[in-house]
């Protein structure tokens, strides 16, 4: 099969890893595994942060890629209740444990070290294949897993989000700002938005959003909170500088969950401004087999759909890369890998 492989891990700082196109051979199940022949997989942010070094115990040679759909094409012993022939997309959660609110030691996610998506195949244990929704295309299908599952447990299980909600989402965009959008608008929450973008607040609007500030322009959090009146849940990815401007955004008991921190640690909090509201922060990470099922659940029963930005095709995986470190995307990009 023709895969797309990691071969050097690099410093960070240094030169960005390269991905490289070869054949590889084709993989067998084991007991209780699946084979999968992907149509469709998609970008993460975490695959450019293996590239540049940035990401904890990187091992090469690694498949890239952590979402992925497609269809069975073998089955290991002792799977049951799947066909070979049967459309499904992977959870990208390997091994999260039998305790919901935590993940267990053996957790991992595909894409390195366990081969990922990037590929012509995969083999995965069938624990972690589910039915494709219905109502997505397979290009939909590949951008859920990873970004959605992520947004879910962040907005749902962490923020508890409710209806009547104010929601603040930092930096509209990206695959998982975007989903936690959709899904806090599915659960009847007023949401608004940052961006560097005019035209990514519109879209965000067109998604449902009730409106969204361009974080260049200056006093842009006052702005934002005379916009909002305060937020009562903010899911932030960005940390940095952004971070104390969220808590001014807080409303009192409000809750801020963080999942990222893309403009590095937040070097100056003002304590008083946590503890006289009663704000509650929480870091999350991807989300439960439990979030998983929750969340296609949410998308099947509300059809709503996931945002793609472009596809490329495999062979073109490099130019997708590109694009991704180029932050220029509203929503997925996604790999066709067969037609």
């Amino acid at each position: 099969m023709i895969a797309a492989i990691l071969r050097d891990v690099v410093k960070p700082g240094e030169k960005i890893a390269e991905i490289y196109l070869e054949n590889v051979p084709d993989p067998e199940p084991d007991t209780g595994e699946v084979v999968v022949r992907l149509k469709t997989a998609a970008l993460n942010r975490r695959d450019v942060y293996i590239r540049q070094g940035l990401y904890p115990k990187i091992t090469a040679p690694s498949i890239l890629g952590s979402d992925g759909a497609g269809m069975i094409v073998k089955l290991g012993e002792d799977v049951q209740g799947m066909e070979i022939g049967d459309e499904v997309i992977i959870n990208p959660g390997l091994d999260w444990g039998d305790d919901p609110n935590r993940p267990g030691p053996g957790f991992s996610v595909l894409g390195m070290p366990t081969d990922g998506t990037y590929a012509e195949y995969i083999k995965i244990s069938a624990k972690s294949v589910f039915p494709k929704p219905k109502h997505l295309t397979w290009e939909e299908a590949a951008a859920l897993p990873l970004g959605g599952l992520t947004a879910y447990r962040a907005v749902v299980t962490k923020g508890r989000v409710k209806t009547g909600d104010t929601v603040i989402i930092p930096g509209i965009g990206g695959g998982v700002a975007t989903f936690a959008l959709q899904i806090a608008v599915a659960k009847g929450a007023k949401v608004y938005v940052t961006s560097s973008s005019n035209e990514k607040i519109e879209k965000a609007i067109k998604l449902g959003a009730s409106g969204g500030v361009n974080y260049r322009e200056q006093n842009w959090s006052k702005h934002l909170k005379e916009l909002t009146g305060g937020a009562d849940l903010l899911i932030d990815s960005i940390g940095g500088e952004v971070f104390p401007e969220l808590i001014s955004l807080a409303n009192y008991g409000a809750r801020i969950v963080s999942f990222g921190a893309t403009l590095g640690p937040v070097k100056k909090v003002v304590m008083p401004r946590i503890f006289f509201k009663e704000l509650t922060i929480k870091g999350t990470q991807l989300g439960s087999d439990k979030d998983f099922v929750e969340l296609i659940g949410l998308y099947e029963k509300n059809k709503i759909k996931p945002v793609v930005d472009s596809v490329f095709s495999l062979e073109q995986v490099n130019d997708a890369h590109k694009k991704m470190e180029s932050g220029s995307q509203f929503g997925k990009i996604v790999l066709s890998i067969l037609s």
